[in-house]
């Protein structure tokens, strides 16, 4: 496993890191001792980051991760979780509410701090309940010893702009945006560069579309998006190849990219995750795969208010 420092932290992170919402029966119902099985056998092989929120599964995820980190020395992970997102609607960046939020994450995972604490989802939320309540809270918790780093997540790469003009933050964490087809995301890297903000990129197989597998009814994408990765990953299979496979391949060898997370409760999917960023990536395919996404290259979707946007 590779690693590489994520910012101006002192954190050297894993180029895959582990994303527990499966945790949390997201995606399928799981069963849980495989699911913590999942995560020794991610810490085993060399990831060193998992992210987490009591969002996901509302709470499930971080009671069935604080199972398995139970009793696994504190020094051998990073660990990052979230707050404000109580619910598929409901979002309460307040200051009380994060401190509290913060509390009960630190109870569920049996520790007493966090390296990373990120709100989640700022677009949902209030832009002036974000930077004046949400943000102190962060900063309050970070003097407290609580939370080592602290950040905020979201889809539209507006909200770290409109941030980062206000405040300073040590982490971000971006989904969806650095894909095989959404590259996006780099046009963020020099003003985090300039800010010296350390980036976490998610969902390198973009929620889904970018597998063989049906994708999912929720799925925010539109009818051109969904055919269009779906013709690739077609592609692909008929070449005896794997979209996901080399979408992860393809998310973890920028080295400006620091660390890429992936989501799974399967301990036999996470090893091949793993493997797959150690093994060469297959430059002819990531060609001609390029080509077919290219007439929807850095689409996306609405997601939040508007003012945010």
């Amino acid at each position: 496993m590779q690693y590489r420092r994520l910012g101006q932290t002192d954190l050297d992170v894993s180029i895959l890191s582990y994303g527990a919402s499966s945790l949390g029966s997201v995606f399928r119902d799981i069963n849980e001792s495989e699911g913590i099985r999942t995560v020794h056998s991610a810490l085993d092989q060399g990831i060193n980051l998992i992210d987490v929120s009591p969002y996901y599964g509302l709470t499930k995820a971080e009671t069935v991760l604080g199972k398995a980190i139970k009793n696994v020395p504190r020094d051998q992970f990073i660990l990052s979780t979230k707050g404000g997102r109580i619910g598929e609607n409901e979002f309460d960046f307040s200051k009380t509410s994060l401190i509290n939020s913060l509390e009960e994450s630190l109870q569920r995972l049996n520790t007493d701090y966090v390296d990373i604490l990120l709100l989640h989802d700022i677009e949902f939320g209030s832009y002036n309940q974000v930077i004046e309540e949400g943000i102190p809270a962060l900063q309050q918790l970070k003097q407290e010893g609580k939370v080592r780093y602290f950040g905020v997540s979201g889809l539209p790469l507006t909200v770290f702009e409109k941030v980062l003009q206000v405040t300073e933050l040590d982490v971000i964490l971006s989904y969806c945006h650095y894909s095989l087809n959404d590259t996006s995301l780099l046009s963020l890297l020099p003003l985090l560069e300039e800010k010296e903000v350390g980036l976490i990129n998610a969902s390198p197989i973009s929620m889904g579309l970018l597998n063989s597998r049906s994708v999912a009814d929720w799925h925010p994408a539109d009818k051109e998006i969904i055919t269009v990765c779906k013709q690739a990953a077609a592609f692909c299979e008929e070449q005896g190849e794997d979209l996901a496979k080399l979408a992860i391949q393809y998310s973890v060898q920028n080295e400006k990219i620091p660390t890429t997370l992936v989501s799974t409760a399967s301990e036999k999917n996470i090893s091949k995750n793993i493997q797959w960023t150690e093994e060469p990536i297959n430059e002819e395919l990531l060609h001609q795969v390029l080509e077919i996404l290219q007439p929807v290259h850095n689409q996306t979707w609405k997601s939040g208010r508007e003012e945010w946007a």
